[in-house]
């Protein structure tokens, strides 16, 4: 029996109609689409009258590979006019395409991914004869906005043409070859009635030549492998997720504007355009006249006529708005020259374009279609929108805590926290968060399905597939938000890695990170319950030792201050002074080390004065002469610098030994102007990490010993101009006085 092949291409109006009138016209006995085969025994539940656009998700996972992919459809995608007429004309309807879990899929995250632009150069060459920028206006220009007779015959021809005699790869072979199984079969089954076959345009030379050999047997759907997760649901999806401009991989573009040209045809979808455009932007309160329209029209049609268009097409519009309603220069090629998604810098006018090109269409589900248990368990317990305030301190707030973090960790829109615990931020036991209605909830909570039944299981997962490819300051976060999760399962995987990367770790910054949340988890039981964990003192230990190994090993001379290689010694400072007798840290060798990297001159200065500022705070009143070791270790050169890392450790210690504040103001006000101006920015920072009542107790006592007891800090601290000013005015005042040095009328 006849088998007639139909290539199309996804998401396009032009092959939609002809799919349809092709089935309504023959009456197939089958009609057999490119779609994942496991769906097929679910045919009654795709077609339970949805509002598209809506997609199938699969996931897959299993302890090697974690895949998500979509099979999205929209009114005017050729494989859904397929199945509607299909079954209006009485034929069976069969997915033939492996299902999406196939490790022959495993690179494609959509089904529907144009194969034609693997092979630039056959495209690139057909854009040039026509004089058109891209695939997307190619397509127009061929297809959506021509005659529709013959339209097989070209579409044939452009698919030939595209694919040629190149040798696809094994991923494509074994998709085709599966898919010409479903057609050789429905051939022998079909009696005096035709079979359609509705695939890629790309697919279709091959399907051609493998239908006549082979078995006629019917193929058996794969099956996933033996402890592999696997599951499919419909999702609603929505054009803007359908978008090229979003990044989107497949089909036509501009979804809402193809859309109306499915329904309206090419002169109702230039008007509907137009009318979208002018709406947003007087939306927006920028004019748009009567005059600018039609200008607009004008040069569309205009466009349309020289480029040879019966009807304006979609960049004829484009181009005809731009024309009328952008009066500036245009920097940047417009969007619509080139694929992809949407890049920065472009005019507003033409944002604006893009977006009512988009349209925000969103589909809904049947009311009878099944969910992934996720949604139900998420939905009985979420509650509706408002603002919530949790008392981490009580079981209650602990437990609603953990529900919403499990469904942040999933990436669950409308899931907002605004204030809470932070990996480095101590013992806040109050966290506020917000939550919202979103079109896009129920989409994402479909697609987390695919990690687990509940949201403890689906968070534990995602959490997993995070720890893969994680270097240390990742490992850090999973390792915080498991504890925020209340996913102990979890921990011993996450140590098991941590322990792994602090072996192999060589930034000290990222190292006094992942230190910094270990001993935060350690120590605090209200908010973690992990006080005293003995893995995590493991950690604790391995990484406090590794940091002492490392910042020994950190040469360079004078640089800037580095704020993480501060903070990771601060991070094991507070890991001795907390964690050193309980889980065997021997502080004397840390003292040790810190000695020697505060003397060591090819140091950086701010590990220098980390490592001083070290050593003081642990040894406190039994620091030998602290005064003396400043004045030792002062260099005006890199003196901010230096005091950044003394005063991130000896904050304190600075403050309450009595003479250091003095020899401090000795040390500064002794370095020369250039040195002075030169070290300005740093001391700033460097004062930075004392808190406003600490920096005003410091200007009363420089108050006091400058200018007596009945002068105000407040006047050193406020002062009238800005601090850049005074510092340039200090400049430009040094300069004369070397002008002046040098032409004799000053003497030194």
């Amino acid at each position: 029996m006849a088998v007639i092949f139909l290539g199309v291409r996804h998401h396009s109006p032009a092959c939609a109609r002809l799919v349809a009138d092709t089935i309504h016209s023959v009456r197939p006995a089958y009609v057999l689409v490119e779609g994942p085969a496991d769906m097929n025994h679910r045919m009654d539940e795709l077609l339970l009258g949805h509002e598209l656009p809506i997609a199938v998700y699969t996931s897959y996972r299993d302890h090697e590979r974690r895949h998500g992919s979509w099979t999205p459809l929209c009114d005017y995608s050729p494989e859904w006019t397929a199945l509607t007429a299909g079954r209006e004309a009485g034929a069976e309807l069969r997915f033939i395409d492996l299902p999406a879990w196939h490790p022959a899929l495993a690179d494609l995250s959509n089904r529907y991914a144009d194969a034609e632009t693997r092979y630039d150069e056959v495209t690139g060459r057909l854009c040039r004869a026509f004089a058109v920028d891209n695939v997307d206006a190619l397509w127009d220009h061929l297809f959506e906005i021509e005659p529709a007779d013959g339209l097989a015959e070209r579409l044939a021809t452009y698919f030939d043409l595209v694919r040629g005699d190149t040798e696809t790869g094994p991923d494509d072979t074994a998709r085709e070859a599966y898919m010409a199984q479903w057609v050789r079969a429905a051939a022998g089954d079909a009696g005096e009635r035709p079979v359609v076959v509705v695939t890629g345009g790309f697919h279709r030379p091959a399907l051609v030549r493998l239908a006549e050999q082979g078995e006629r047997s019917w193929p058996e759907v794969p099956q996933p492998p033996e402890g592999a997760a696997v599951g499919s649901y419909l999702v609603p999806y929505s054009f803007r997720r359908l978008d090229a401009f979003d990044g989107y991989q497949s089909g036509m573009p501009s979804p809402g504007y193809y859309q109306d040209l499915w329904e309206y045809g090419p002169d109702g979808a230039a008007r509907r355009l137009t009318e979208a455009v002018t709406a947003r932007l007087r939306a927006r309160r920028q004019p748009v006249s009567t005059a600018d329209l039609i200008a607009a029209r004008a040069s569309a049609d205009g466009i349309a006529l020289m480029r040879g268009h019966p009807h304006p097409a979609r960049v004829d519009v484009l181009d005809g708005l731009a024309t009328a309603l952008v009066g500036e220069a245009i920097e940047t090629p417009l969007p619509w020259a080139s694929r992809g998604p949407l890049q920065a810098g472009h005019h507003p006018v033409v944002v604006e374009m893009i977006a009512a090109l988009s349209g925000d269409r969103a589909g809904r589900l049947h009311r009878s279609t099944p969910l992934p248990p996720l949604v139900h368990a998420v939905l009985a317990e979420l509650g509706g929108p408002g603002d919530e305030r949790l008392h981490l301190g009580g079981q209650a707030g602990r437990e609603r805590s953990r529900f919403l973090h499990r469904l942040r960790v999933l990436g669950i829109p409308g899931v907002v926290r605004t204030s809470g615990p932070r990996p480095a931020g101590g013992t806040e036991l109050v966290e506020q968060w917000t939550l919202t209605e979103t079109d896009d909830r129920l989409p994402a909570l479909i697609e987390a399905g695919g990690y687990g039944v509940d949201p403890q299981e689906a968070a534990a997962s995602v959490l997993a597939d995070r720890i893969r490819d994680a270097d240390l300051d990742q490992l850090a976060d999973v390792l915080f938000d498991a504890a925020l999760c209340g996913i102990g399962e979890l921990a011993g995987q996450v140590l098991d890695d941590l322990a792994r990367a602090i072996v192999a770790a060589a930034d000290l910054g990222s190292l006094g990170r992942t230190l910094t949340v270990a001993l935060a988890m350690w120590r605090h039981d209200d908010l973690f319950a992990t006080s005293g964990s003995t893995t995590l003192g493991t950690v604790v230990r391995a990484a406090t030792l590794r940091a002492l190994w490392l910042a020994e090993g950190v040469h360079g001379g004078p640089v800037p201050a580095d704020p993480q290689r501060i903070g990771a010694m601060a991070a094991v400072r507070d890991a001795l002074r907390h964690a050193g007798p309980p889980l065997g840290l021997d502080v004397d060798a840390a003292l040790g080390v810190a000695d020697r990297v505060a003397a060591c001159q090819d140091a950086p200065p701010d590990l220098r004065g980390a490592s001083l500022g070290l050593g003081w705070s642990l040894r406190g009143t039994a620091a030998a002469d602290p005064a003396r070791a400043v004045r030792g270790a002062f260099v005006p050169a890199s003196a901010g610098d230096w005091l950044a890392g003394l005063f991130a450790l000896a904050r304190e210690e600075v403050l309450h030994t009595g003479g250091v504040l003095e020899l401090l103001d000795e040390l500064v006000a002794a370095m020369s102007g250039h040195d002075f101006l030169v070290a300005l920015p740093a001391l700033r920072q460097a004062f930075g990490y004392f808190p406003p009542r600490e920096r005003h107790l410091i200007a009363t006592r420089l108050v006091e010993l400058r200018s007596g007891a009945g002068a105000s800090a407040w006047d050193l601290m406020r002062l009238e101009a800005a601090p850049e000013l005074v510092a340039a005015g200090m400049a430009l005042d040094e300069r004369v006085d070397a002008a002046l040095r040098r032409e004799g009328l000053i003497t030194p």
